[in-house]
């Protein structure tokens, strides 16, 4: 699968994102995504598309507490995405852009 990227490893265009795309993307992190995965990457283009922008951790944590399950908190991120930088990889994942506070 051949995916159009930016310098930073986000897609350039978000709407051709899916499942296929996902995994594709996380093979970076030596990743093999579950439902549970989808659900909270889902859970991050919702909060793209209705905010206007990627988020930052906090806010990130506090939408999948109520999006998805009120016991996710940034270490079970951190250990079920293989990543320290939550919210950059996994807006990188979900298919939209860095996030603007993100190096």
């Amino acid at each position: 699968m051949q995916l159009e990227l930016d310098q930073d490893g986000h897609l350039v265009d978000y709407t051709i994102w899916n499942q296929e795309v996902a995994q594709e993307l996380a093979k970076s992190l030596d990743l093999e995504l579950t439902e549970w995965h989808i659900e909270v990457l889902n859970a991050v283009r919702q909060f793209y598309q209705q905010y206007g922008h990627s988020p930052a951790t906090r806010p990130l944590i506090k939408f999948l507490m109520k999006t998805v399950s009120p016991e996710i908190n940034n270490t079970e991120l951190q250990q079920r995405f293989n990543t320290g930088l939550v919210a950059r990889h996994l807006s990188r994942l979900a298919g939209v852009p860095k996030p603007a506070n993100c190096l």
